[in-house]
């Protein structure tokens, strides 16, 4: 090698660097829509209770109707007109009201139970994970007071003060976040029962919590108790309240901290105050304070804020569950609970699905690639089987050729 002045140097070799790498694999197999309409398929009829025996309409039919509604949010009607060779929608309505009574609602509850928890991985650690347990309303809009007896009043919302409403018992750990337990929810229980009836379903699954992480509609002085007595760590929203008095007097100042708070009925608690700067509607960023419960942890404000984040995982379950959610006008409650277990169910067989055959090929603990698939290629693989089993409509009769007005 010449130097700047024109001498002659040593040639340095270049130095090797010894990174590791993942091999560059080839995957040998697929993962084919039929498999995955299968397993969803099997998942279904081996746990729901939803039978039809018709010359023109079976338990198979039934079923991927169903799917293909919830794949689509669409209705069994538009789902039925549009693939070629299923029974009318009127007669598949016939079914599926006839195998959901409300009077049944429990065991219906239990089967969607068993359904939810056989998605779940063999691998995945059951001691010391982290749980959260939410409320999540539908509106409903029926009139008539035996099928209003089962919906819960709230604010208004969407045009009604009543709801379907369920609670949900979500895991996170690494890249699987699955929903463990629902519990449909009656107007006359109180939200100590449904968090009992929740913790109950996670302790028969052998799932026990390091933390749990509770929604607002959870932060009532019985529930700090019952969590204070069970020794059981947790984080719970809590609601401002007050116009000078309550939680609003403690939004004070411009830092975070944490204090001692008494409620009304003498419960004590520590409350963690979180001050936030959130941007109005003229674009200004102004102080919003943030409340929660802890129980039984020592962590800092900032802690408790960015890990109770992480408790969003609940509400992306939920908009995941609005993506793969049929919808209807029925005013059968029942019906309606039903659907968003289907949700659910779809929602956790892509998961495990995803877990099981979308490794990501590289060196460390095992990680899932994202992209490979995703959701939305989930709902058009199950799509995409159903309607070549049974076709799709393609033309609609007219009065008028097409050849005199389009060529």
């Amino acid at each position: 090698m010449i130097d700047k002045r024109g001498n002659f140097g040593k040639v340095k070799a270049p130095t090797k660097t010894h990174t590791k790498e993942a091999p560059n694999m080839i995957h040998q197999h697929e993962l084919k829509a039929e498999d995955i309409h299968a397993y969803t398929l099997r998942t279904l009829k081996e746990h729901l209770d939803l039978e039809a025996n018709g010359y023109c309409c079976t338990t198979d039919m039934l079923f991927d109707i169903l799917i293909k509604a919830s794949a689509e949010c669409s209705s069994l009607e538009a789902t039925c007109a549009d693939l070629e060779q299923v029974a009318d929608s009127n007669t598949v309505r016939e079914y599926v009201n006839k195998a959901l009574p409300i009077t049944q609602l429990r065991e219906q509850e239990e089967q969607a139970n068993q359904a939810l928890a056989s998605c779940i991985p063999e691998t995945m650690v059951r001691k010391g994970v982290e749980i959260a347990i939410d409320f999540h309303d539908e509106p409903f809009y029926g009139k008539q007071e035996n099928t209003r007896a089962v919906t819960c009043g709230g604010q208004a919302k969407k045009g009604t003060s009543h709801f379907v409403r369920i609670a949900t018992a979500y895991v996170i750990w690494r890249q699987v976040r699955l929903t463990l337990a629902v519990h449909y929810v009656l107007p006359d229980e109180e939200a100590l029962e449904v968090l009992k009836i929740l913790l109950k379903r996670l302790k028969n699954l052998d799932f026990e919590a390091k933390v749990l992480y509770l929604d607002k509609g959870f932060a009532a002085t019985p529930i700090v108790d019952y969590l204070t007595t069970e020794h059981q760590p947790a984080i719970i929203a809590n609601p401002i309240r007050g116009k000078e008095g309550g939680t609003r007097a403690l939004c004070r100042g411009r830092s975070s901290y944490t204090t001692s708070y008494t409620f009304t009925n003498g419960t004590q608690a520590t409350l963690a105050m979180k001050a936030s700067l959130v941007p109005d509607k003229t674009g200004k960023r102004r102080r919003k304070w943030l409340a929660f419960i802890v129980i039984l942890l020592d962590w800092s404000v900032d802690k408790v804020f960015e890990e109770y984040r992480r408790r969003f995982g609940v509400e992306c379950s939920y908009r995941l569950l609005r993506r793969v959610r049929a919808t209807t006008t029925s005013r059968n409650p029942a019906l309606r609970f039903f659907l968003l277990s289907i949700g659910l169910i779809l929602t956790n067989v892509w998961v495990f699905l995803r877990w099981e055959f979308a490794r990501l090929i590289a060196f460390g603990p095992r990680r899932v690639d994202e992209a490979r698939f995703r959701l939305h290629r989930f709902g058009r693989l199950l799509i995409r089987s159903i309607e070549q089993l049974y076709g799709t409509v393609t033309a609609i009769p007219t009065h008028k050729s097409p050849q005199s007005v389009i060529y």
